[in-house]
């Protein structure tokens, strides 16, 4: 059985054989992960259809074409494989092949390798034609290149992963493309601490997850999105495309990158389901089992450089998106109120959002909805 590359999407065209979870002449059985594969957009596993040897065609770093063979499952079950001849099993045993028939094994060997180095090789031409030089064919290797000189011992050079590359290209993009511009504010957390104080422990026992800031988020972000819906919109040529909907992405850090898996109608969600569905990204995207799909669409970002301490920073947009909002680190502060200096549990909110489309005004009184939900979130939990 031939170990082809999977298509994953219309767009994708190449993956990088991340690596072999088996070895080259090791045994599989049916369902064992096999191969780890990496396009421009996920990471995904490669499981074994049938049982049998395995037959790596094509060595981890290589990155090739859809659809291309890069291994075989020679098909062997329990009753195929051979038993041990006596001669063999018995401890001291002499052994009874004949030069003649070593020779041939040897030769049989030789001709393996060679036609395995051959069909590389072609799978090589078909990436880089000639004329390409070999350093940009090498360049598709994940391992380091050959030292230079003396003065690249004190480095080490490896070329970017297809996902590393696709989210350069797209923070590229963000930046060339769109009048992208940040503003900012910061929010009490004092009520939603609160809530989760209070209702935490019946809520993990009740729904399974524990309760935590993202779902006061997504459903502020979503009552602010329907009063200043160029936020929720996209531009496309000349036109500007009002979305009536809210697909709501939610940016998480893999091992290998930043991925944005969306919340399909997060309008209709719940806390609960909203914490289920993150949940369930996080373990998919652990698991190499994230869908394009779950990729697909989103009309406005949350991030939440929080998790890692970010006090403050400037979110980057997600074309074709207009909108994205910043999270941060919850720090207790001294603020002003009622003419008192007090400590309050504050974090700092930023908004980016591309200036073709949305007015500074109707961003900074975005923000500020957001800002009101998330300091009165009892008035947003009736509402919802």
């Amino acid at each position: 059985m031939e170990i082809r590359i999977p298509e994953v999407g219309e767009s994708v065209i190449e993956a990088l054989i991340a690596k072999w979870h088996k070895k080259d002449g090791e045994r599989v059985t049916k369902d064992d992960p096999i191969c780890e594969i990496e396009t421009d957009k996920i990471t995904m596993e490669l499981n074994a259809e049938v049982n049998g040897i395995l037959k790596v065609e094509v060595p981890e770093g290589t990155t090739v074409r859809i659809g291309t063979v890069i291994g075989v499952i020679n098909e062997q079950t329990e009753k195929d494989t051979p038993a041990p001849s006596a001669s063999l099993a018995a401890p001291g045993a002499a052994s009874h092949i004949s030069p003649t028939a070593r020779k041939t094994a040897r030769e049989k060997q030789v001709k393996e390798k060679v036609r395995v180095e051959e069909k590389i090789e072609e799978k090589q031409e078909t990436l880089f034609p000639q004329g390409v030089r070999s350093e940009e064919a090498e360049v598709y290797q994940t391992s380091s290149v050959a030292p230079r000189g003396a003065e690249d011992e004190r480095i080490t050079r490896q070329a970017m992963t297809p996902i590393r590359r696709r989210i350069a290209e797209r923070l590229l993009a963000a930046r060339q493309q769109t009048a992208m511009l940040t503003t900012f504010n910061e929010v009490e957390m004092s009520r939603v601490l609160a809530l989760r104080e209070k209702h935490g422990e019946d809520f993990l026992a009740r729904h399974g997850v524990k309760l935590g800031f993202m779902p006061f988020f997504v459903r502020a972000c979503i009552e602010a999105l329907e009063e200043f819906p160029a936020v929720n919109a996209r531009i496309d040529g000349n036109d500007i495309v009002y979305q009536h909907f809210y697909d709501i992405g939610i940016a998480v850090s893999g091992a290998k990158g930043l991925v944005v898996p969306v919340l399909k109608n997060a309008d209709r969600l719940h806390f609960a389901e909203i914490e289920k569905g993150i949940e369930n990204f996080v373990e998919l995207i652990r698991s190499n089992r994230l869908a394009i799909s779950d990729l697909e669409g989103g009309t406005f970002t949350i991030t939440n450089g929080g998790v890692f301490g970010s006090l403050l920073s400037t979110p980057i947009l997600n074309p074709p998106q207009s909108g994205v909002l910043g999270m941060h680190a919850v720090q207790e502060r001294p603020v002003a109120r009622n003419g008192k200096v007090v400590i309050r549990p504050m974090m700092y909110l930023a908004l980016s959002y591309d200036h073709r489309l949305i007015d500074g005004r109707e961003a900074v009184q975005f923000l500020k909805k957001v800002k009101e939900y998330i300091e009165e979130p009892e008035e947003m939990l009736l509402e919802s």
